[in-house]
């Protein structure tokens, strides 16, 4: 009796893997905005049933920790994640994933002077890799609302310097679905 308990238990569990590995996408593609330190267009689809890719293009307000201080991070750039999405309960998925950040970024200075006091603009090119975390819900209409956390490593360069800072956003995305 025992063994049978055992052959039913791992059948359970094994028919319990194949649902997950079989589910479905939630949806195929879809188009949005995100709001947050991140304010960005935002498209999304689906390769498989688990693998996504997301692309946001748009402005990032970051507080930049760097070895010289904290400085404030403005950039305009795209930002590709490539995230696995699985299924918690009807119409909330989780998902997990990373990407790359490629874009412009400016940050203001303040130079003391003995006479004056002037703020000064440093322009850089920027380059990052982000990890990305968070949930999705899908409604029963074409919408889904998400909420995701994005820790990351970027750097600021000119031809002459680079330097590097601590780059994060936590957002909320809200999209169409086709």
């Amino acid at each position: 009796m025992k063994n049978f308990q055992k052959h039913v238990m791992v059948f359970l569990l094994l028919m319990g893997m194949a649902g997950g590995i079989f589910a479905q996408a939630p949806y195929k593609h879809s188009i949005g905005v995100t709001a947050g330190n991140f304010e960005a267009l935002s498209y999304k689809t689906f390769f498989t049933n688990h693998l996504a890719l997301q692309l946001d293009l748009g402005y990032k307000y970051t507080v930049g920790a760097t070895r010289y201080g904290n400085i404030d991070v403005n950039s305009f750039e795209l930002n590709p994640n490539l995230m696995y999405e699985g299924h918690f309960t009807k119409g909330l998925y989780g998902f997990i994933g990373g990407g790359v950040s490629l874009g412009y970024s400016w940050y203001w200075g303040v130079f003391d002077g003995w006479f004056y006091n002037a703020r000064y603009r440093y322009d850089y090119g920027k380059f990052g890799a982000n990890g990305i975390l968070g949930m999705e819900y899908k409604f029963n209409i074409p919408l889904t609302l998400q909420f995701d956390f994005r820790p990351g490593y970027g750097m600021l360069f000119t031809d002459d310097v680079a330097f590097n800072y601590f780059d994060w956003s936590v957002n909320v995305g809200v999209r169409y679905t086709f």
